[in-house]
């Protein structure tokens, strides 16, 4: 059976390095391009090499569009911009693009549904098939609890993350806002300082924390008159993200043109 040729947009950055462990690790796909912006010390290194591996013969180049050219997929965690101009190339290409990108604007989240409209596009602001699970139980739990429950998402992930909240806390938002069914831009509340009276009855808070190395941790926090439900998952590690993204690959080749994400995979309704 042919191996899915796979290739990677950002293959030295952290989580590049985990794609291709990823990718070397699983059965039925193959990396076949890697590369990186042009001012990146590891260009011209070999992948493999410059992940921990052995060397594989792929070379880290600064030409994105080549990638997209060879690969039948090509995975991505990188910056808003580059990711809209990613999905172009693959849209020309007709090539299927598995993003992990977060902190999109809606103009931007917008850009990736018009590229949807000519190729296959899996964006999930978390490849942890987890934590997707945990933002399928926070909508249910929204759901069943009426808002006498206050409804907090606290989040912390390492010192160099750029964005906040992240993008997994922004689902949990939309999840649980979904969940009660309310619009999410209406009861959000970012920030908190001073003299800010009483809570509003219906808010969801956001709670942002940042430092040292943590991978991630998120928690839905329903707290009631008398009683808490807390939802909770913690990344360990950033292999958990390549998994999700490379099962992503697999599951997305021959699917028709769209834009997919997690709860389509998973199978999850809604």
């Amino acid at each position: 059976m042919a191996h899915l040729k796979i290739g990677i947009v950002g293959s030295a950055g952290r989580m590049g390095q985990s794609l291709v462990r990823e990718i070397v690790q699983t059965d039925g796909v193959r990396l076949v391009a890697a590369s990186e912006h042009a001012t990146h010390p590891a260009l011209g290194q070999d992948a493999g090499s410059f992940s921990g591996l052995g060397a594989l013969g792929i070379k880290i180049t600064d030409d994105s569009g080549q990638v997209f050219e060879i690969a039948d997929s090509v995975l991505e965690f990188s910056g808003p911009q580059a990711t809209v101009s990613h999905a172009g190339l693959a849209a020309a290409a007709g090539v299927c693009h598995v993003i992990g990108t977060t902190g999109l604007n809606p103009k931007e989240e917008a850009a990736l549904g018009a590229a949807a409209e000519k190729t296959a596009i899996f964006w999930a602001p978390n490849m942890s098939i987890a934590v997707n699970v945990l933002i399928a139980l926070a909508e249910q739990a929204a759901g069943a609890l009426n808002d006498d429950f206050d409804i907090e998402i606290l989040e912390m992930h390492h010192r160099h993350k750029v964005d906040a909240p992240s993008g997994t806390a922004l689902a949990l938002g939309r999840a649980v806002a979904k969940g009660r069914g309310v619009d999410l831009e209406e009861v959000s509340q970012r920030a908190r300082d001073g003299i800010t009276g009483e809570r509003r009855r219906g808010d969801i808070g956001f709670a942002v924390l940042r430092g040292g190395d943590v991978v991630g941790n998120h928690s839905v926090i329903l707290a009631g008159g008398n009683d808490r439900l807390e939802l909770t998952h913690q990344a360990t590690s950033r292999q958990i993200f390549a998994a999700g993204a490379v099962r992503a690959a697999i599951w997305l080749q021959r699917k028709p043109p769209g834009l997919y994400g997690m709860r389509d995979m998973l199978g999850f309704a809604g």
